[in-house]
């Protein structure tokens, strides 16, 4: 990246960066080194210490820098592993073996393999909870009501509070996730872009040595296509410009959005594009292709390639997998395997690369 570049001294040994911003300074808050990661949403919930240990220790031996997985799970049951019970209208939340104790392993391990974690804060949809358990506890009249009230708000800061304040002296951190994949379909933009300013303006109060990021999928405004037309209430530009979000993010789904695989090159470089001219780095923090085989190959070689040519820092593919003691983990169809033939080349080999 062409951006001054201030931040390659730091935490060589990992190849990234995550030191404090500097104040006044844009252009020196988000100029990341180039890395590749992945996803692992999965991580927090397995109870086995050993599986989360051999997991780390596969996603360190293919040389990923970046694990991003959930910080969060709202449950309504509370059962199993959980991390806030919401069993009225005041949640509880849990610092039990059951509860961030789980975290605590994931976060310790990474630091362990000198792996580097973004943790999600709450989740736009149901699964392990999400923003509707907060509305429909709280007395919420939609999904917009996350973003607009109050009440609901200083519960999310709350949460966000312990989580927080927990992990921030760990040397796993790498960037805090205001929400994965936060949308408000139908609503105006400036409704997600003030809730992004005021929630990054709370965790930097909190911890300033970190990134904050939006943990959005990037969709633009004033387009023809589906993810360009402003629909689920988020303009990409407008968040970037947010002084407290160090980084954009964005995910790429073809096939969901509707698209054609060779539509998401030019969905990588408009990002890329826009993110040089506000000064920051760019993310692509979740992709894939739910077809292994040589489609997978083909199609995700073509975005690396863009990935590389558009100069943005980093990509974190969706999703990590290997067996552990219960078998394999969560394949949703995107999940690369370890023992697949193609992980090599789109893993391990990649990764190498963005050294």
């Amino acid at each position: 990246m062409k951006f001054l570049g201030v931040f390659s001294a730091l935490l060589a040994t990992a190849g990234l960066v995550a030191s404090a911003p500097v104040d006044g300074e844009l252009e020196k808050r988000a100029t990341l080194s180039n890395f590749a990661g992945t996803n692992a949403y999965w991580l927090p919930f397995l109870t086995n210490d050993a599986d989360v240990d051999a997991t780390f220790k596969a996603i360190s031996a293919a040389g990923l820098k970046v694990v991003r997985t959930w910080g969060f799970h709202d449950s309504t049951s509370c059962s199993g592993v959980y991390f806030q019970c919401w069993s009225g209208s005041t949640p509880t939340i849990n610092t039990g073996s059951n509860g961030l104790g789980r975290m605590d392993v994931v976060v310790n391990t990474a630091a362990k393999y000198n792996v580097k974690l973004i943790l999600a804060l709450v989740n736009n949809w149901g699964d392990y909870g999400g923003m509707d358990v907060y509305v429909s506890k709280m007395g919420g009249s939609g999904h917009s009501s996350f973003y607009t009230q109050s009440n609901i708000q200083n519960a999310y800061k709350n949460y966000v509070q312990t989580v927080v304040n927990r992990y921030k002296s760990s040397s796993a951190i790498f960037a805090w996730e205001l929400a994965n994949e936060p949308r408000c379909s139908g609503c105006a933009t400036s409704i997600i872009t003030n809730w992004a300013t005021t929630m990054s303006q709370y965790i930097k109060s909190i911890d300033s040595s970190h990134y904050v990021a939006l943990g959005d999928e990037g969709f633009m405004t004033g387009g023809s296509t589906y993810p360009y037309q402003g629909g689920e209430g988020l303009d990409f530009k407008a968040n970037l410009a947010i002084s407290t979000l160090d980084f954009g993010t964005l995910h790429l789904y073809t096939t969901s959005w509707g698209q054609s695989y060779s539509w998401g090159t030019q969905w990588i470089k408009d990002h890329a594009d826009a993110c040089k001219a506000a000064g920051k780095s760019c993310v692509l923090e979740e992709y894939g292709v739910p077809e292994d085989g040589t489609t997978r190959t083909t199609w995700m070689n073509t975005w690396h390639d863009m990935i590389k040519s558009s100069g943005m820092a980093g990509d974190m593919f969706w999703q990590f997998g290997l067996t552990l003691s219960g078998g394999k983990t969560h394949d949703d169809t995107y999940t690369i395997f370890t023992d697949e033939s193609n992980y090599q080349s789109l893993v391990v080999d990649w990764a190498k690369s963005r050294v």
